[in-house]
Order: structure tokens, then C-alpha cells, then sequence
């Protein structure tokens, strides 16, 4: 038994150093955090208690990458945990570009505004403590009272029990064409796993990943990025394709 137990250990052992060495790999060749960034890196691994649900390094740059291709004068980010990826998020802003990010826990406020205010692009974000969804009643309700511009993106990372009712908050709030960027949504391989069925967040995530895939006005994919990205784009009468003859 103690034979078959290490070997187990062993092979385990053997997959988390294969895994390793290829996420520092791909850190190694993709592009370098800037300072701000490092240094909110840091903090955020000294001061909170939950570090890992920073964005990190990788996640990082594929959000500022997605921005920049994207080039949106409106991001709106639920969950703002730090401040690093809503400042990742904002180097693609357009000029006079616009980032709203929304936090429900005001224990983070100081830090938050303390990073933010670390970087240039921290004008550009507005940074509102309070509950994701009455924030979205809120922005619905503005909306309909004036002639407000939609999001060109957003970033969803708060509640994961919350991700169904976010998107339907969302959507209307959004323009043609715009896109959405939803964390977690692979769970950290809890979503095929039938150990976690009765799980409150995998069953919401599930939830969602069941529904963005049956809606028609979307185009989805998730990347398997760390604990899962889906890219959503919420679709343009323009741009739907039929391919039946």
C-alpha cells in the first residue's frame, strides 16, 4: 500500500513540476508586467488574504491585449479585488476612454485607491464600492433616464453565484458588437467534476457556461487561461453568417 500511495505522490509531484515549468515558460516569453503592476503584485501577496485571485502576470496581458485590439471608450469591470486588472484593462482605453469598476467589499477601498493612484491610467477609472447588481439597477436605470453611451467591454470577476443575472444586466447595457470577458468559468476544473455537483459556485458556473452557450446572440469561447476565460461577443445583425444553401 505505502508502494502504490508514493507512487501516486510521485506522479502528482511529477505533473505540478511539468505544469510549473510551462506556466513559467509562457511567463518568460510573453510580455513583462511594468512596475505598477509588480509592485501591486507584491502588496497584494503581502496584505490580502486570497492572493491568488489576482490576475497575475499572463492574465494580465491577455486582458490589455484584448483591450488594445478592442480599442473600447467604456469598460465596465465587475469585481475590482486589487485594482491590477482593471488597470490592465485600461491600457487600451481610447483617449478620453472611460473604465467603471465596481467592488463590494469596502475593506479594500484604501488599497485599491492606493494602486490606482499608482499609474496615470488611474484618471481614467472610476472606482464605485457597492453591490455588483444594484450597481447595474443603477447604470440600467440611467440609462433609460438619458442618452447614455453603452460599454464596449466587460470584464465580469465578482460573485460567481451571481454570473447568470450579471449577464442579463449586462447585455442591455452593452453595444452591438461588444464584448464581455467572464473569470472562472472552468472553476479550477470543478465544472466536469461530479465531486463538486453539489457546490454552490460550480453549480452557478455551470449555470452560466450552459447558458451563454445556448444563446444565439452570442458568440462565445472559453481559453483554458488559468481557471478559464470565456470571450463573449455580444453579436451585430451585420456580422451573423448563414452558411445554409
Amino acid at each position: 500500500i505505502f508502494f502504490v500511495d508514493m507512487q501516486v505522490f510521485y506522479y502528482f509531484c511529477s505533473q505540478i513540476n511539468i505544469k510549473m515549468s510551462i506556466f513559467e515558460y509562457i511567463e518568460q516569453h510573453s510580455s513583462a508586467e511594468n512596475d505598477v503592476l509588480k509592485q501591486i503584485t507584491r502588496s497584494t501577496h503581502l496584505e490580502v488574504i486570497n492572493p491568488r485571485m489576482l490576475s497575475g502576470h499572463v492574465q494580465g496581458r491577455v486582458l490589455s491585449m484584448l483591450s488594445q485590439m478592442i480599442r473600447p471608450k467604456r469598460i465596465l469591470e465587475l469585481g475590482t479585488f486589487t485594482g491590477y486588472s482593471a488597470l490592465c484593462l485600461a491600457e487600451g482605453l481610447t483617449e478620453d476612454g472611460k473604465l467603471i469598476t465596481i467592488e463590494h467589499n469596502d475593506e479594500m477601498e484604501c488599497a485599491i485607491r492606493r494602486n490606482l493612484s499608482l499609474s496615470p491610467l488611474g484618471e481614467k477609472i472610476e472606482l464605485v464600492i457597492g453591490d455588483a447588481k444594484e450597481e447595474l439597477r443603477r447604470l440600467g436605470d440611467k440609462a433609460q433616464g438619458e442618452r447614455q453611451e453603452k460599454f464596449d467591454l466587460v470584464f465580469v470577476d465578482a460573485d460567481k453565484k451571481e454570473y447568470c443575472d450579471y449577464l442579463d444586466m449586462v447585455l442591455p447595457l452593452m453595444r452591438e458588437g461588444g464584448w464581455i470577458l467572464a473569470d472562472n468559468t472552468l472553476w479550477d476544473g470543478h465544472i466536469i467534476d461530479p465531486a463538486y455537483d453539489k457546490d454552490k459556485q460550480t453549480v452557478a458556473l455551470r449555470a452560466f457556461n450552459d447558458k451563454v452557450a445556448q444563446d444565439e446572440r452570442l458568440e462565445k469561447v472559453i481559453l483554458p487561461l488559468r481557471d478559464g476565460l470565456t470571450i463573449i461577443q455580444v453579436k451585430s445583425e451585420l456580422r451573423v453568417i448563414n452558411y445554409e444553401l
